[in-house]
């Protein structure tokens, strides 16, 4: 693997991608299996036949001058739209991408260090950072050391690759938490506490469909917990969470079926584990922790005017982004600016604006003048109002959020205004001071377009998921958000922030402040039937569904995953000579590669015990010997490993750790095989990464029922072959026991 620490890309994955393409339009492979390989580098298919968006992953938002630059010439070369946007996730979206060009696209991209890697599909998302990490005088620790740790630790991780959905993180440098915590899988918050430094955790918070706030997993952990930590909500996530029902496969589906105390547990069971494979770590990041100062006040996400940076004449200069829509002129102009001023640190935002870290006092000036030059400039009052593409490219979007977006502000009040397209909320309207949602709604026979409203949303500390509120016709909802911000401005009482304004409101009252807007009579109804910005009456396209999750993903895969994230256990327990956590592993990878034997040969069932599980395998796949044979070996070794551990009484002594060993390179071989045979069942989903890395060399067959059985039930038979012939001269050879080992 051609990984560089810290760089992300692989140019190997690079190779199958483009070669998975060219077998894709050479009808080799299916739109299901390039679909697979292309979400894992971050290619979604849009709402227009034949071109894609691609996602750059930009961990904490952190671009260089010269990558935004790249990303300038990649716009002008590839892109039918001359708009790459920033998301609320702090990645850039380039949009309407020739699936044919998009190889170009990647190689490009991983030529100025950027990657597209697990962008979308059932993965670890971007993660997300308070954008003046490093610079904030308030922080106790800059967050992007640990970020990077983060990213590089579970890109193409074991237990990240088919888990039941897509799970996403942030960080904040302080107990404010403008990364917002409160709404993601997993929130970093970096706190002080009894004069000691390190992170409170948050875990199964998340928007959408019924969103739901974090809960406090861990107060206050040390700096060398944080990865196995994580590690452990992720076992959690991929051990217990949905893999049926997609609406309901995000992690904060389980405190709905645990209760908050219930998940914590289930959290507490996993970190055990996952702390003593981590306990000789000495390679985690240390911080440069400090008191921090509790007086700054910052907008949510990033400020909206110039600030003073912790470091002594240098500034934080933001940069309006309306809708965070940025083109190859707005690219080119603003990276060349910074490189002539010397700046070499731009961040994306989660309301979809730039700020630019590190301008001396001297350059502000020349700064705002290239920027009007640029046709771009500072935020104003009002300008907070963020957006997802919705039905511009999005094959989710229901309304046109774009459209009405452009038609609102966050008036005098300087509100945060959120508009989504569709209920899955990628705008973030239920943290938004007002936030809205694209749905459709039948009325008097007629489909017409509505928004559903949230008020008194925010994902900062101390912040809450904003009242639901009434649904209003689309082509009206820009009355009804001016109509509240207006009584809003008219009726707060000593300065109150929206936020507070609307915990004094009951949900009647918004009902009755936009009764006329919300009832539609039968005469009303031609003048409500089209959205913002069309021509035609409303309509909800069928395009399929999105692709946000990928094709679905089999407990197969999954199985592979967890048995891949065993093996890593396994090693650790046994360098630290913890003999019964070593064997329970292994026991667990017999386990979780029999179950999905068995369910590739579709014959799905409930069973835990492995001695059960190998007598399933034999009875439905009686021509599979190299499948079943190993298995009965590896059970009865391993029980008789188990039984010498409770005759000595100890794990330290009498152990037979070479022979242990030696079962381990059996197993490894079994798995590999096991893999090949699931692999070839379950062709839509690729696990190969999650097989061991063993060199099964070719070896003269003992067993020629192996070979033949091998040839007739696979296509990929020189690989399996090559697996098939390790394991059968083991077998061949008899049990360890009888080997020495």
């Amino acid at each position: 693997m051609t990984q560089v620490p810290g760089d992300y890309v692989d140019s190997d994955e690079l190779d199958r991608y483009e070669d998975a393409v060219l077998k894709y339009h050479r009808g080799e492979i299916d739109e299901n299996k390039l679909m697979v390989t292309r979400l894992q580098q971050g290619v979604y298919g849009q709402r227009q036949d034949g071109v894609n968006m691609v996602r750059i992953k930009v961990p904490g938002g952190r671009l260089s001058p010269q990558q935004l630059q790249g990303i300038g010439s990649i716009l002008e070369q590839y892109s039918g739209e001359d708009i790459v946007s920033i998301t609320t996730r702090q990645d850039i979206q380039i949009h309407s991408v020739a699936l044919g060009d998009t190889p170009a696209v990647l190689r490009e991209l991983a030529d100025m260090g950027l990657t597209t890697r697990e962008a979308c599909g059932n993965t670890v998302r971007n993660i997300c950072a308070c954008p003046l990490a490093g610079v904030c005088e308030r922080e106790h620790v800059n967050v992007q050391p640990f970020i990077e740790q983060t990213v590089e630790y579970f890109l193409r991780h074991p237990l990240t690759q088919h888990m039941p959905r897509k799970f996403k993180m942030s960080f904040s440098g302080c107990e404010v938490d403008c990364a917002q915590g409160m709404i993601h899988d997993v929130g970093v918050v970096a706190v002080s506490e009894n004069n000691r430094f390190g992170f409170k955790v948050l875990a199964a918070g998340g928007l959408g469909h019924k969103p739901r706030e974090a809960v406090v997993i861990e107060s206050f952990i040390e700096e060398a917990d944080l990865l196995p930590v994580i590690e452990a909500v992720i076992a959690v996530h991929n051990k217990y969470s949905d893999r049926k029902k997609r609406a309901k496969s995000r992690i904060k589906f389980l405190v709905d079926r645990f209760g908050a105390d219930g998940f914590v547990e289930k959290y507490r069971e996993e970190v055990k584990r996952t702390r003593e494979a981590y306990t000789d770590n000495a390679n985690h990041v240390k911080g440069e922790w400090q008191a921090g100062c509790g007086d700054v006040q910052y907008y949510a996400g990033a400020p909206h005017e110039v600030v003073a940076q912790k470091q002594l004449g240098l500034f934080v200069f933001p940069i309006a982004i309306s809708l965070g829509d940025l083109t190859s002129k707005h690219l080119r102009g603003i990276a060349k600016l910074l490189i002539d001023e010397k700046i070499d640190d731009v961040r994306t935002t989660q309301d979809q604006n730039l700020i630019l870290v590190g301008v001396p006092e001297h350059s502000l000036s020349s700064i705002r003048s290239g920027l009007t030059e640029l046709g771009l400039a500072e935020p104003v009052v009002g300008d907070n109002v963020v957006a997802c593409p919705g039905t511009w490219t999005c094959r989710l979007g229901i309304t046109s959020s774009r459209n009405v977006a452009q038609k609102l502000t966050g008036s005098a009040g300087d509100l945060l205004v959120r508009v989504s397209g569709c209920q899955n909320g990628c705008a973030q309207p239920t943290v938004g001071d007002i936030g809205i949602h694209g749905e459709a709604k039948r009325i008097h026979g007629k489909l017409i377009p509505h928004y559903r409203m949230h008020f008194g949303g925010d994902g900062r500390a101390g912040g809450r998921i904003g009242t639901k509120g009434p649904e209003v016709p689309a082509a009206r909802v820009d009355k009804a958000i001016n109509r509240i911000q207006e009584t809003f401005l008219a009726s707060r009482e000593n300065n109150e922030s929206f936020l507070q304004w609307n915990g004094r409101q009951t949900l009647d009252y918004y009902k009755e402040l936009l009764a006329d807007l919300i009832h539609v009579s039968a005469s009303d109804v031609p003048l409500v039937l089209k959205d913002h910005g069309d021509k035609k009456d409303f309509k909800v396209l069928q395009l399929g569904g999105g692709e946000c999750a990928g094709v679905s993903q089999e407990d197969v895969a999954a199985n592979f995953s967890e048995a891949a994230m065993e093996r890593s256990y396994l090693r650790s327990f046994l360098l630290a000579r913890k003999y019964q956590q070593a064997i329970d592993c292994a026991v667990a990878i017999t386990r979780l590669v029999g179950q999905s034997l068995l369910r590739s040969a579709g014959k799905a069932f409930n069973l835990d015990e492995p001695q059960e599980i190998a007598a399933k395998i034999k009875e439905y796949l009686p021509s599979h010997p190299y499948l079943f044979e190993p298995l009965a070996v590896f059970i009865g070794e391993l029980n008789r490993f188990e039984h010498s551990l409770e005759e000595t009484g100890t794990e330290q002594h009498n152990f037979d750790q070479s022979g242990f060993e030696r079962l381990l390179k059996m197993l490894n071989g079994w798995t590999v095989l096991a893999g090949h045979y699931c692999q070839e069942k379950n062709q839509a989903v690729d696990f190969s990464s999650s097989l061991p890395e063993t060199q099964l060399t070719d070896l003269d067959f003992q067993d020629p029922l192996l070979a033949a059985s091998l040839q007739a039930t696979t296509s990929t038979a020189g690989a399996t072959l090559a697996a098939a012939s390790a394991v059968s001269t083991v077998i061949s050879a008899g049990s360890p026991s009888n080997t020495g080992s």
